[in-house]
C-alpha cells in the first residue's frame, strides 16, 4: 500500500503539474499494455483506495465469476507524460492487482516478479539488476514489412534514415526518466536498437514496457509502424532482447570475485549453470510466440545452441569483457529472450533458474569459445552442447513438465500461460500457409 507521504508527494505534484488525466496501467498475462484514465478528482481515492475493474476481458485474468478486480497504484512509478502525447496535462502510473479483499492476484505478473525477487532476498540478495538490449524493426506499415532503409550494423547518415526517430524517442525517454544508454542501427535492414541504463528488475520491467509504448507512439507520429516482433523478415536477423543481469548484496556484486583470473565468483557460475541447466524449461516464456523460434536458428546471430563463453557471441549465456576486472559491470547476458516476451516473466523465469543453480550448486561447463554454428553435429555431441526447442509446441512440452516453472509463475499464470500457447499452437498449426500453398498447390 502507498503510505501518506508518497501520496501527498504525488497529489501535490499532479497540482502543480496541472495533471487533468492519470493513466493507469498493468499487463495482460502476455505482457500486453492495458490501461484505463482516471481524472485528477479521482487520483486520492486511488492512490488510498485502488480502482476497480473488470478482469474477464483481460488474457489470463479472472473467469467471469471472479471477475472483480482492483488496480493499486504503485507511487514510485508515477510520471509525467510529454506533453504532445496528450491533448490535456497527462501523468501515468503502474499498479498492482488486487482482489476485493485487498490481497494480491495471482494472475499479476508484476506481482509474479516481485515474488521471485523475494526468494532472492531470503537467499540473501538485495538487488538483481537487469539492462535488457530490445531490438525492433520500422516499417511502411503494419500490413506487411516494407523496411525504411537497408542500413546495416552501426550504419549512419544517408543508409540509416530511422536516425531522427531513434533520437526523438531517447529524447522522450530521458524526459519521462529512462535513461538511454546509447542507440544504433542494427544488423537487418530497417534494425534499430536503443539499450536502457541497467536498473533494478522492477524497475526495469516497467521501463520495458513504456520503452516500446514510446517507440510506437514516435514511429506513429511520423506515419511509420515499430515492430517488437522476433522474425518479421526473410533471411535477415530477427530481433533480439540480450539481458545483462547480476546479483546484488547490500550494494556489492554477488558476481565479482577480485581473486578470480576471470573476476567471476563461484556464485555467478552456479547461476550461469542454473541458467544452462534449466533455459529448455523456461523458453516458452523467453520466447513466447510461434515467431519467436522462426528468430531462434543457426546463421542469424541468435543463440541456438545450450552452452556459454566469454567472448563468443553464437553462445546463449555470454560474460562482457567491455570493462574487464569493474566490480559494477561484472554481469552475465543472456542472448535467448527476444523483445516481444513479458518482461515481468522473463525476467523471473531467468532469476530463478539462476537462483535454483545457485541453490543446487550446479557445475558449470568449460566456457565454448569457438564459433558453435561452424561446428558439425559430431563436434556439439562430444561438447554436450544441446540446443533450446525448435518450435512454439516443442517448448510447450517441455515447459508442462517443469516444476522450476510451475514454482516461479505460480500455479495460477503456469496454467493460464500454457493453455494460451496451446491455443496460438492450434490456430497456427491448422492454419495453411503461403509457403504451403507456393511450395505444394502445383505440384502435388
Amino acid at each position: 500500500m502507498n503510505n501518506k507521504n508518497d501520496i501527498k508527494r504525488v497529489l501535490d505534484e499532479a497540482k502543480r503539474r496541472k495533471i487533468k488525466f492519470i493513466k493507469l496501467c498493468f499487463v495482460d498475462i502476455l505482457g500486453q499494455l492495458k490501461s484505463f484514465s482516471i481524472t485528477k478528482r479521482e487520483l486520492e481515492h486511488a492512490l488510498k483506495e485502488g480502482m476497480g475493474f473488470d478482469g474477464s476481458s483481460v488474457e489470463g485474468f479472472a473467469r467471469i465469476y471472479e471477475s472483480d478486480l482492483l488496480l493499486m497504484p504503485d507511487v514510485s512509478t508515477f510520471i509525467i507524460m510529454p506533453p504532445d502525447f496528450s491533448a490535456a496535462p497527462s501523468a501515468l502510473m503502474f499498479g498492482d492487482i488486487l482482489t476485493p479483499e485487498g490481497k494480491h492476484y495471482d494472475g499479476d505478473t508484476r506481482y509474479v516478479l516481485k515474488k521471485n525477487l523475494e526468494r532472492a532476498k531470503k537467499m540473501g540478495f538485495t538487488d538483481f539488476m537487469v539492462g535488457p538490449e530490445l531490438e525492433y524493426f520500422y516499417f511502411a506499415g503494419d500490413k506487411e514489412p516494407q523496411i525504411l532503409d537497408r542500413g546495416g550494423y552501426f550504419d549512419t547518415v544517408p543508409v540509416d534514415e530511422a536516425n531522427n526517430l531513434r533520437k526523438e524517442t531517447i529524447l522522450k525517454l530521458e524526459e519521462i526518466g529512462i535513461p538511454v544508454e546509447y542507440s544504433h542501427h542494427e544488423v537487418a535492414p530497417s534494425q534499430h536498437e536503443i539499450d536502457l541504463r541497467f536498473a533494478d528488475a522492477l524497475s526495469m520491467a516497467d521501463r520495458v514496457i513504456l520503452y516500446k509504448l514510446m517507440v510506437k507512439q514516435i514511429a506513429a507520429k511520423h506515419d511509420t509502424y515499430a515492430s517488437f516482433m522476433p522474425k518479421p523478415l526473410n533471411g535477415v536477423n530477427g530481433s533480439g532482447m540480450h539481458v545483462h543481469q547480476s546479483l546484488f548484496k547490500n550494494g556489492k556484486n554477488a558476481f565479482f570475485d577480485g581473486k578470480d583470473p576471470t573476476y567471476l565468483s563461484e556464485t555467478a557460475r552456479y547461476y550461469i549453470a542454473g541458467i544452462l541447466k534449466y533455459v529448455r524449461e523456461i523458453c516458452v516464456v523467453t520466447n513466447q510466440w510461434v515467431n519467436s523460434y522462426k528468430r531462434l536458428v543457426p546463421g542469424f546471430e541468435a543463440p541456438v545452441y545450450i552452452a556459454w563463453a566469454r567472448r563468443n557471441r553464437s553462445a546463449l549465456v555470454r560474460v562482457p569483457q567491455a570493462k574487464f576486472g569493474k566490480e559494477q559491470s561484472t554481469r552475465i547476458e543472456c542472448r535467448f529472450p527476444d523483445p516481444a516476451a513479458n518482461p515481468y516473466l522473463a525476467f523471473s523465469v531467468m532469476l530463478a533458474a539462476g537462483l535454483k543453480g545457485i541453490g543446487e550448486k550446479a557445475k558449470l561447463a568449460r566456457p565454448v569459445e569457438a564459433d558453435i554454428f561452424e561446428m558439425d553435429e559430431i563436434e556439439r555431441k562430444a561438447g554436450k552442447i544441446h540446443t533450446l526447442p525448435g518450435s512454439l509446441i516443442e517448448a510447450i512440452e517441455q515447459a508442462e513438465k517443469s516444476k522450476l516453472l510451475k514454482e516461479s509463475l505460480g500455479e495460477h499464470v503456469f496454467e493460464k500461460f500454457i493453455e494460451n500457447k496451446k491455443i496460438e499452437w492450434d490456430n497456427y498449426r491448422v492454419k495453411v500457409t503461403d509457403y504451403e500453398l507456393k511450395r505444394y498447390l502445383s505440384v502435388l
